[in-house]
């Protein structure tokens, strides 16, 4: 898939450290909002970034994984929780509404068909393989998700949404994006899968040998991303990808959510490395990969509360962060037109 993202502004960088040195506060004294103010200031080539309203994809899909008994719950899950989005009573329903969030749900590839106008399907195909058998998709499926992300992420920008966040739902997600991850790394399966939707210690053993055996079939190289993503991928994860890059051309800021979600950020980078420019990290999951797949993006997440959720529920918490660091470019007043002296200025009438 081909990309053209915009340079990070490494101009707007400095002008934003300068600006918010002028503001009624020692410099630094805000912490790591004025870092995410200035990441902000580049990526959106804007000293006052906007970041509101937050545009919110939850992209649907199953896994043909799924079979060898990798998840805590059955595959009809899946569908299950699709008509809970649409209802309105999920955990990213809740906190979209807090954040007054764009919201929209895509089946990208639910394993039964979705009948409700509140859900956009746009599948590509009934779930995924196999891929402990056989390959999860073609190469032209996997394709063909990350072109759907990249629409609908196009789409919602278009509608105003100033900051991207990507959720998913797919019952067995974990163990496609622990493959995708461990290709990425030289740590140990142990250190790369965790529990998921909340398995057993024994089978916690069992979804790493799966993972195990399934590389040895494949031997997926990252270096051709779509094989890649063919051979051991998930359909909603591909999605995820090409929406991240839709909203990078657009200089819109991505919030990443938890694991499936940070792999997907190192999938969309296997496209265009320039990608993570666009990136802050919502928060730290508690599925051990997440901490190996931050690494690997270089990225330090917002917060820590433990959640395990997926959905984009963690990004979606972490939003108000973004907001509170625009608004405190935007809206607090400079030493000068407070009138308020600085230590300089002190310093100089001293003399």
């Amino acid at each position: 898939m081909n990309s053209s993202i915009p340079p990070f502004c490494h101009e707007m960088v400095e002008e934003a450290r300068a600006y918010l040195d002028q503001l009624t506060k020692p410099p630094g004294s805000l912490g790591r909002l004025e870092e995410v103010a200035v990441e902000l200031a580049g990526m959106t080539g804007e000293l006052h970034p906007r970041v509101t309203p937050p545009g919110v994809l939850v992209f649907a899909a199953d896994h043909g994984i799924a079979e060898e008994g990798v998840s805590a719950y059955p595959a009809e899950v899946t569908a299950q929780m699709v008509y809970n989005f649409a209802n309105g009573g999920a955990a990213i329903n809740v906190f979209s509404r807090r954040i007054d969030a764009l919201l929209e749900i895509v089946d990208v590839g639910v394993a039964v068909p979705i009948e409700d106008e509140r859900v956009i399907v746009k599948k590509v195909r009934y779930g995924t393989g196999n891929f402990a058998k056989t390959e999860a998709m073609t190469p032209e499926e996997a394709e063909q998700a990350l072109h759907v992300g990249y629409e609908r992420a196009a789409r919602i920008i278009g509608q105003g949404a100033r900051t991207f966040i990507a959720g998913e739902m797919g019952i067995g997600n974990t163990t496609a994006a622990s493959a995708l991850l461990a290709t990425l790394t030289d740590e140990p399966l142990k250190h790369i899968v965790g529990k998921g939707t909340g398995i057993a210690a024994e089978r916690l053993v069992h979804k790493q040998e799966v993972i195990r055996q399934a590389l040895a079939l494949h031997r997926p190289d990252p270096a051709k991303p779509i094989e890649w993503l063919a051979k051991i991928g998930g359909l909603e994860i591909a999605a995820m990808a090409g929406a991240m890059l839709a909203a990078a051309e657009r200089r819109t800021p991505i919030l990443l959510d938890g694991f499936i979600c940070t792999v997907a950020a190192l999938v969309a980078r296997q496209f265009a490395p320039n990608v993570t420019d666009y990136m802050i990290a919502g928060h730290r999951s508690e599925e051990p990969g997440h901490r190996i797949a931050l690494g690997l993006l270089g990225k330090e997440p917002l917060i820590d509360l433990r959640m395990r959720l997926g959905e984009g529920s963690g990004a979606a918490v972490a939003f108000p962060l973004l907001a509170s660091a625009a608004a405190m470019v935007s809206e607090m007043a400079t030493f000068s037109s407070a009138g308020i002296s600085t230590a300089e200025a002190k310093g100089e009438k001293e003399r």
